[in-house]
């Protein structure tokens, strides 16, 4: 890939990322800062001493200098195709965890928690950094560094806001972790890529698996428990689960649901989710994602690691899989999701 000249914080990100709005905040650019010159605050970086012009930050951020078809040679080795409109993979399937008290605790199929107590149970991996929820706050998403199965169950579901799960990772270098899951969005897999890229070992060398969410954005916390407790009379703390298949549904720990049009909540979108042009996390070694399903995950295996961990997890029966044919509106939500992104990006 094409070298980056060594620049500082306020020539590359403050410039060209974070005063535009661009930055999604994944907290990469501040956790590979050598001399701790950036904080985080509000999502987004922030200068807390001298800049020294080591240039890491440019390197890492996903939104500094992206170059998609480099980034696809560097993990595939090859371009995508044109057909490939949702990227590179080796193939697709229908899952779902087996065992059915995990489905019920889960979002959808339960797949990415059935897959991170598997390699977690085999000593794949010591930890797995993912997001979980906030004990003060309701539905506020967290870094977790879960080193345990009940802590893997504990964070299970999907977030609708933002959790900057990067920051889990650096817990666990600073533990000394040698053999690490990461789960998070397409952003923050990319901001791994890059660290890939810039032969960052310290952090790159102990992820064992990465697992990438679709994600179409996410929203701002603060106007979206607003308009939950203000406009449908719903505290956040009686909320048990949220879902989005076309539009938002809130269950209750008593039971109800509501939903809500989708249009009703996209004025919460998040602003550095806009530049986003990948939708299934097109760089993880495994996505997965709802796709309109209730009860599967749609999962794309990109690499050979990841397909050699989900065949490891099929054989010995921790999930059970199917073929994208029995679900064919899944599969072109998929591609029409990946496309309608890309053209949000370009605008």
């Amino acid at each position: 890939m094409t070298a980056m000249p060594k620049l500082s914080y306020e020539e590359s990100l403050e410039k060209t990322v974070v005063s535009c709005k661009k930055c999604m905040g994944c907290g990469a650019c501040v956790i590979v800062c050598p001399f701790a010159c950036l904080g985080y605050a509000n999502e987004r970086p922030a200068l807390v001493k001298k800049c020294v012009v080591c240039g890491l930050c440019s390197r890492v951020c996903p939104r500094f200098g992206w170059q998609q078809s480099d980034m696809e040679t560097f993990v595939f080795g090859r371009e995508r195709r044109s057909e490939e409109a949702s990227g590179i993979y080796i193939r697709m399937l229908l899952a779902q965890a087996s065992e059915e008290e995990l489905r019920r605790r889960c979002q959808d199929g339960g797949v990415v928690t059935a897959l991170l107590r598997f390699v977690l149970e085999k000593g794949i991996v010591e930890a797995v950094a993912l997001s979980g929820l906030s004990l003060d706050k309701p539905l506020l998403p967290n870094p977790v560094l879960a080193s345990t199965v009940a802590e893997v169950t504990g964070c299970a579901g999907t977030r609708y806001t933002y959790s900057p799960n990067i920051f889990a990772l650096r817990d666990g270098i600073l533990q000394r972790r040698r053999r690490l899951a990461y789960v998070g969005t397409p952003c923050q897999i990319q901001a791994i890529r890059r660290m890939n890229v810039a032969s960052l070992r310290r952090y790159v060398e102990p992820i064992k698996l990465t697992i990438g969410l679709m994600c179409t954005e996410s929203f701002t916390y603060r106007e979206m428990i607003d308009y939950i407790e203000q406009t449908l009379g719903i505290h956040s703390s009686d909320i048990c689960k949220v879902n989005i298949k076309g539009q938002l549904i809130i269950t209750t720990k008593s039971g109800e649901t509501k939903k809500v049009p989708l249009k009703e909540i996209k004025r919460f979108t998040r602003q550095g989710c806009l530049p986003c042009n990948d939708f299934s996390s097109e760089f993880a070694d495994i996505s997965a994602g709802g796709l309109g399903m209730m009860d599967w995950t749609f999962v794309i295996v990109r690499t050979d690691k990841g397909e050699e961990i989900l065949r490891d997890a099929e054989e010995v029966g921790v999930i059970k899989t199917k073929g994208i044919k029995e679900e064919k509106l899944a599969a072109e939500l998929l591609v029409k999701l990946s496309e309608w992104k890309r053209n949000r990006a370009k605008a």
